[in-house]
């Protein structure tokens, strides 16, 4: 927050809500860790481990639950605000903290921007250098395109949408109110679809992949925020469908004709398979692989570096990859997984030979 820009802890929960324990009159302007934070600052108590910290803090105040809050020891001289979600509540303080700070932006359209003359730009949008918006494009209220940013024709984006630089956004596709796209990613490119057309085997097989027209769209709903690389293919026929809420992080993909539900997040590196349907309220972990033509129900949560071959029906955590252990741990593992077959077989032979002689032991009818 820019300096001398503060707010009191009375106005603070007038505006987001919560109690003041303590002086409501002290004001912060900031915010900062625990162990770091000064007088003018606000800190959060989010996590069990931290909570010798609040009795020690230089903070102006703590964001606090009030079961925690209860746990003190020592409240004296100092302030909280207690609020059910001091996590949540610390993030959207930081969303004000942050605009309250930022220059304001001058709505406009820079003048080495190109806007073709049948699209749309509302008066209060702004336009950066070098952006490129194409025929039919509508831009909403106060949407921002940074420096760079491709627009393509009849792309439609509601009002708040902030797209970072160099982000394109390929012919057809919609975003939705607030959406929120970082450096370099892609919207509706090409579906990965081709039909193989070959005839013979080996050295004599002949033909090429063909390519499927990629003809549907991307349709990204309302407050959705897509990481920097990332990448969202259009669909084949149908619509490629982000609902509202959805938080992607870098470097992921999602292929063609996806349908990602509603307030799922997925971590950075994932890979997810054209004509996959995941759920609402999902969390994909880091570098995950998702096969293709698969449905992930809602509340789904599968950890990092899982592979997702088969549907997963039931809520719940799943996991595939393996956790690290120390490097000798892991060659003797490695050792024996490789002789699995081998003994797997010989478990085979030990039970034909015991179910052998459990006849034999058996004196029968004729005893």
């Amino acid at each position: 927050m820019a300096s001398g820009m503060t707010i009191t802890l009375d106005d603070l929960v007038r505006r987001f809500g919560g109690e003041v324990v303590g002086d409501g009159a002290h004001r912060v302007g900031s915010l900062a860790p625990l162990d770091k934070a000064g007088p003018a600052q606000l800190a959060f108590l989010a996590n069990q481990k931290y909570l010798p910290q609040v009795e020690t803090t230089r903070a102006g105040a703590v964001l606090i639950s009030h079961a925690d809050l209860e746990k003190l020891t020592n409240r004296a001289g100092s302030n909280f605000v207690v609020t059910p979600n001091p996590y949540a509540y610390f993030a959207r303080v930081a969303q004000a903290f942050i605009d309250l700070a930022a220059p304001k932006a001058v709505p406009g359209v820079h003048p080495n921007a190109y806007v073709d003359p049948d699209a749309k730009v509302a008066p209060s949008a702004l336009i950066g250098s070098h952006v490129s918006v194409e025929a039919g494009a509508v831009i909403g209220e106060r949407v921002k395109l940074d420096a760079g940013v491709v627009v393509g024709r009849g792309v439609k984006l509601g009002d708040d949408v902030h797209l970072y630089p160099n982000v394109a956004v390929y012919h057809g596709c919609r975003l939705g109110a607030r959406v929120i796209v970082h450096a370099g990613a892609v919207i509706g490119a090409d579906g990965f679809g081709f039909a193989p057309d070959f005839v013979g085997e080996g050295d004599a097989r002949t033909g090429s992949w063909v390519k499927i027209p990629q003809v549907g769209a991307v349709d990204i709903a309302e407050d959705v925020e897509i990481g920097a690389n990332t990448t969202i293919d259009r669909g084949a026929m149908a619509d490629t469908v982000i609902e509202q809420g959805v938080k992607i992080d870098n470097l992921v993909q999602i292929g063609h004709n996806c349908r990602i539900g509603a307030y799922t997040v997925i971590a950075g590196c994932a890979g997810i398979a054209g004509s996959t349907n995941i759920g609402r309220h999902c969390m994909i972990g880091g570098a995950v692989g998702i096969a293709g033509h698969v449905t992930l129900a809602d509340h789904v949560i599968v950890t990092a570096q899982s592979g997702v071959s088969k549907s997963l029906l039931k809520p719940g955590m799943y996991t595939s990859a393996f956790p690290a252990v120390p490097h000798t741990d892991w060659n003797k593992s490695a050792a024996i997984m490789r002789n699995l077959d081998k003994m797997r077989e010989r478990i085979k032979a030990l039970e034909t030979a015991l179910a052998g002689a459990g006849k034999r032991d058996d004196p029968g009818d004729g005893a």
